[in-house]
């Protein structure tokens, strides 16, 4: 693979004309997007793709050292800007370019399977969502937002009295897990019915943990399984509290009365 940087006059052009935007309009932050298929890597009769992307790595490290506290957030788009290189380069990535959260249960888990999950955007956007027009409740958006960097990706001007109290409740809910959710060690619950996820934070020393359950269809059983969630201390009683500051906890007719999940071993809810 070859290592040929693009012409210096084409790289300080780029490079400036950047800097004299975030210099004038005190940008603070900037989406690197790269929405297109790459099917000509070749320029000038050279493998032109390697050099591109480290000019991009070089690109975000001369920018960040500039502009002391400039965020960079990189691309999705099948992964066009979602390589491991780039995550020594930008703040975090973005995970996809659907917002639904349905998507975004299976996005993020496997995503995070490579890119610690502090580093995965993971906003909440309007209803219904516009990749795939799917109507979902707040508190489910909320809810996978938790799963990684949390933001918004939606005009709250928009958003009606009752949506800016819960969004304002979430804002505070994220602020007091944050530091278990970024610091913490990510467990995945395994279940028999396919339509169940359930995704949980535990902390270094198994004083507490943060789970959330969801379903991505219908279930198939008709009485659901029970969560058993891992990496916490069987010799311990724990205490179950339902985080309804993002909106009611909802499940079927079919879900078991209570619907807390069975703490291992010894273990009280």
């Amino acid at each position: 693979m070859c290592s040929i940087w693009p012409t210096p006059d084409a790289y300080r052009h780029v490079r400036g004309q950047m800097a004299d935007l975030i210099r004038e309009l005190g940008i603070e932050y900037i989406k690197w997007d790269h929405n297109r298929d790459v099917t000509e890597p070749v320029h000038d009769g050279h493998c032109g793709l390697h050099a591109q992307t480290e000019a991009a790595y070089r690109l975000f490290d001369d920018l960040k050292a500039e502009f002391t506290g400039l965020e960079i957030e990189s691309c999705a788009s099948g992964g066009g800007r979602t390589d491991a290189g780039i995550l020594q380069h930008a703040d975090r990535i973005w995970a996809s370019d659907s917002n639904d959260p349905r998507d975004r249960v299976d996005i993020q888990r496997t995503t995070e399977l490579v890119v610690p999950p502090e580093m995965i955007g993971a906003h909440i956007g309007p209803s219904p969502a516009h990749s795939t027009w799917r109507a979902t409740d707040l508190s489910y958006r909320a809810a996978m937002s938790l799963e990684g960097c949390s933001g918004f990706e939606w005009n709250i001007l928009e958003c009606t009295d009752e949506e800016i109290a819960q969004i304002t409740a979430f804002v505070k809910l994220v602020k007091e897990l944050r530091g278990l959710l970024h610091a913490g060690e990510v467990r995945h619950a395994d279940f028999h019915d396919p339509a169940l996820r359930a995704r949980g934070v535990v902390a270094d020393d198994t004083s507490r943990a943060v789970w959330v359950v969801a379903t991505v269809t219908n279930l198939r059983d008709v009485v659901t399984e029970r969560l058993r969630p891992a990496g916490l201390d069987a010799s311990r009683t724990y205490r179950v509290r339902l985080r309804e500051e993002i909106g009611e906890s909802r499940w079927g007719w079919n879900t078991r009365s209570g619907s807390p999940p069975r703490a291992p071993a010894r273990g009280s809810w």
